[in-house]
């Protein structure tokens, strides 16, 4: 249902507490209207894995009409608004609201009992809302674990408007295809706040609840109406074809799929797979072109240890089989407004967005420089080089450089300072997490500021493969 994937992944199930937190009615968080029913069956990407015992709740909470009066928040509505709504937050560069102090505080409270949060919020969740169960994979382990990142990247950016808002509206429009409506928040909000007091009693106060209020009531108006909007301009999912398979080494696949009808995206943008074999199991792959007159869309995928999906995508799947698709989704795409030279750094099956970003300033006629640098452990990993090369000889501004750390003794992110200067270059980033942290690093290092610096954050990343 609810989906932990591209940074602040949004709270995602629940009822009350411990005896501050509303009675699981639906008092607090409900939607000012309900929106047309929506068709999707769909729920969270989380990789099936054994189930720890959730405890029960252990108290009844109390009514919200105890609540003071400052305590409720304003209801909500479904209805897409001309402007989204926005958070009454502050900008990342001024100091911290008052709010965002009290959330960060509680967070940091539950961070060493983190799992028996998360657990605690499931167990509200299902124990005073059980028709939302069958939402989920029947499998939740990883899906606590990206609720709490989900929670820590919030408090993060509680106060950073343009990050908060972006993040939402997408995080809104991908929750469509997991079933999620507007009537299902006001349960999650309730079970999210039950949970937090429970595990934070000791620094928990009216204050504190009253932030939480207000955030989640914003978080979640901004997904509603996101979700509403793209409600009356496109599907919840889309069914596609597998056309062609291409298995480039033992556990990399090339995939091609064919969609059962029209999908806009971006160069540079992701989107999320389910297949038949894992219903309910979303993971999230980049596309590995720029938008095709054909209509396809072509996926690298990396089959991982315990990767359900990833295994299947690779050694299980044929042409002809049948898999659903997301919406797509993020920012790390070409500023064709400029001139720029891009640098870009793609580690593994990084290199797929990467590419597709080539071809898309191939397809508007600039001859903006490009530079490529394509990471991996061994010679072997480069099973997309051939494809790079040949894109180098047709253009003369690309120019691709293979990066081999057991050759060179060098990471990719460290590779990039023999080469330069960048100060007039875009830098993209795409691969494990491990190389985005330290690529961005260097990148700043070198003097490219954090504005110039572009990749899908990496706690999306961290679901990207699967």
């Amino acid at each position: 249902m609810f989906e932990a994937r591209h940074t602040m992944e949004a709270p995602t199930t629940a009822s009350a507490d411990n005896g501050t937190s509303g009675d699981g009615s639906g008092g607090w968080f409900t939607p000012r209207k309900q929106p047309a029913e929506d068709a999707p069956q769909s729920a969270p990407p989380s990789e099936p894995a054994p189930e720890a015992a959730a405890p029960q709740p252990s108290a009844e909470p109390s009514s919200p009409e105890t609540l003071p009066a400052d305590l409720r928040v304003p209801t909500q509505r479904s209805t897409p608004a001309a402007q989204p709504q926005e958070p009454a937050v502050q900008s990342g560069a001024q100091s911290a609201s008052p709010d965002a102090l009290l959330i960060r505080r509680s967070l940091a409270e539950v961070a060493p009992i983190a799992d028996k949060v998360t657990s605690y919020f499931y167990a509200l969740l299902f124990v005073r809302h059980p028709e939302l169960r069958s939402l989920f994979p029947a499998a939740m382990d990883t899906q606590r674990d990206r609720l709490l990142k989900a929670l820590l990247t919030a408090a993060e950016h509680i106060d950073n408007t343009e990050v908060l808002v972006a993040y939402l509206q997408n995080l809104g429009r991908g929750h469509r295809k997991y079933g999620t409506r507007a009537e299902h928040y006001p349960a999650v909000g309730e079970c999210l706040i039950g949970a937090l007091s429970k595990y934070a009693s000791d620094i928990w106060d009216a204050e504190t609840e009253a932030a939480w209020i207000r955030a989640y009531t914003t978080i979640s108006q901004v997904m509603i109406d996101a979700a509403a909007a793209d409600e009356l301009r496109a599907p919840a999912w889309w069914y596609a074809e597998i056309v062609a398979h291409d298995l480039r080494t033992p556990d990399v696949a090339i995939v091609t799929v064919r969609p059962d009808q029209p999908y806009p995206f971006l160069a540079g943008q992701y989107t999320s797979l389910e297949t038949p074999w894992w219903p309910r199991i979303w993971r999230h792959y980049s596309f590995a072109s720029a938008p095709r007159s054909d209509g396809l869309l072509t996926f690298h995928v990396k089959a991982v240890p315990a990767g359900w999906v990833s295994n299947a995508l690779v050694h299980r799947a044929r042409p002809g089989d049948i898999i659903r698709l997301g919406p797509p989704a993020g920012s790390m795409t070409v500023d064709h407004t400029t001139d720029s030279g891009l640098l870009c750094l793609g580690g593994g099956t990084g290199i797929a967005p990467i590419k597709a970003l080539v071809e898309d300033v191939a397809e508007h006629g600039e001859r903006r420089t490009v530079e490529v640098f394509y990471g991996a452990r061994t010679d072997h990993d480069l099973y997309d080089i051939d494809t790079m090369l040949r894109l180098q000889q047709s253009h003369p501004w690309l120019s691709v450089r293979a990066v081999i750390d057991q050759q060179a003794h060098l990471q990719l992110p460290d590779a990039i300072r023999e080469y330069g200067p960048w100060n007039e270059f875009d830098a993209y980033l795409s691969g494990p997490p491990g190389m985005i942290r330290s690529g961005v690093d260097a990148l700043r290092n070198i003097g490219i500021p954090s504005e110039r610096i572009r990749h899908d954050s990496v706690e999306e990343l961290v679901a990207i493969g699967d």
